[in-house]
């Protein structure tokens, strides 16, 4: 995380998203990703070691893809409720 805002200037050092990003990447990618398995499973019915090989391939690359906007997400939403930790 920047100390400062490149754009606007907001002092961004007093941030703490904590754990929430990674809940609710967390809960979000594991909805969508159950429901592919089911889906993958009903319709193709592949071997356990199809799902073994596909799933994890699948899930991490997405999870470190959405971390990051999730994080953003939260820090804009803790500046747009004022929340105490960030001091405004």
């Amino acid at each position: 995380m920047r100390e400062q805002c490149a754009v606007c200037g907001l002092n961004l050092r007093a941030h703490d998203s904590g754990d929430g990003p990674a809940v609710l990447v967390f809960f979000v990618l594991a909805t969508i990703v159950v429901a592919l398995v089911f889906w993958v499973e009903f319709t193709f019915m592949p071997p356990l070691w199809v799902h073994a090989v596909i799933w994890p391939i699948v899930t991490l690359p997405l999870a470190l893809v959405l971390m990051r906007p999730g994080k953003a997400t939260m820090i804009a939403l803790q500046f747009q409720h004022r929340a105490s930790e960030m001091e405004l």
